[in-house]
């Protein structure tokens, strides 16, 4: 049993003598009196006890790849090279490229998607939350501090959130249409208390989610996962129902087109849902670092990009059918 309990320890790098002792050596001799750290160490936040606890990280790690040892984990974290003061810099940089594919989403939406369509500014919404999700998952692995890690945890959320909002509206059509068929004239809502209570749902699920994470004396980490992982499984469920041949499919995908009606690129939400499940997967292979760069987690991230310009031509083709007028 005590074997079985030292090996699921996640920083056993940190609870490690040869680093406390490091440490402790390493403060005692520099952070005892004023120490200047370089401008982009200052710029992010870094003491000089946190560069200490660096520089025993890679110390340790040199020695136990010198001498053929496992890599440890330091404070839950692999041991990666720091740039320009990021913690980790392949995540950060991939973290602004999902950022930039967003924009150009947004972009896309307010070009190609007529100002009448009833999910355009459901849309760009999420493109915004996105936008804003990402920005903070960048700030999160430049530096990892609590209110970082909070920012980019509750922003994550609220995309996953939006996302799951805004397919429940599209896929019941709960946003305003005309009686007469055509969408360019939207008027009110017959779904209009539906939609109330969908909405209403979503903002006190996320309040609640976000107030409880907060006052808790230690973040519950294994409760934040599961809360996404269901948000993001509901809103796969959705378009993979889309997706699927009638038969199969119990949804009307247009409120005007027959029940039986599927878009030729209806394929394209369930490889969607294919692409999403297998960069998520990336997650479960948990590795030390390649060249303390490059982790599963970098790679998570970098495969995500493409799959959000997928995501938004989807989108923007869904709109354009015909079947909405």
């Amino acid at each position: 049993l005590l074997a079985t309990v030292t090996v699921v320890v996640a920083s056993s790098g940190d609870r490690s003598s040869d680093f406390q002792n490091c440490l402790s050596r390493c403060v005692v001799g520099r952070c005892h009196t004023p120490t200047a750290l370089s401008l982009d160490l200052r710029l992010t936040r870094w003491t000089c006890t946190d560069d200490c606890k660096y520089t025993c990280m890679h110390t340790l790690t040199d020695n136990a790849v010198r001498h053929g040892k496992p890599i440890q984990q330091y404070y839950g974290k692999w041991p990666f090279w720091r740039f320009l003061g990021m913690q980790e810099p392949a995540s950060a940089a991939f973290s602004l490229w999902n950022m930039w594919s967003h924009l150009q989403g947004a972009r896309q939406i307010s070009r190609k998607m007529p100002v009448t369509h009833p999910m355009r500014s459901y849309y760009l919404t999420w493109a915004y939350v996105s936008i804003n999700a990402w920005i903070w998952s960048a700030v999160f692995h430049t530096r990892d501090l609590p209110r970082t890690e909070k920012l980019d945890y509750f922003s994550a959320a609220l995309a996953i959130m939006y996302a799951l909002y805004f397919t429940v509206i599209r896929m019941l059509h709960m946003y305003p249409r005309a009686t007469d068929g055509s969408s360019q004239k939207a008027t009110a809502n017959p779904c209009s208390t539906m939609y109330i209570a969908w909405s209403t749902l979503c903002i006190t699920t996320y309040i609640a989610h976000v107030t409880y994470l907060s006052i808790l004396p230690r973040f519950d980490y294994t409760y934040n996962m599961a809360f996404n992982l269901a948000l993001g499984l509901a809103h796969n469920l959705l378009w993979l129902l889309y997706s699927l041949p009638r038969p199969v499919s119990f949804l009307r995908r247009f409120p005007y087109a027959p029940k039986k009606y599927r878009p030729a690129y209806a394929y394209k939400a369930g490889l969607f849902v294919a692409l999403t499940t297998a960069a998520t997967a990336l997650e479960l292979l948990d590795f030390p670092p390649v060249g303390r760069i490059l982790d599963a987690h970098a790679l998570w991230h970098l495969s995500t990009a493409p799959i959000a310009k997928f995501w938004y031509d989807f989108l923007i083709e869904d709109a354009s059918d015909e079947a909405w007028r």
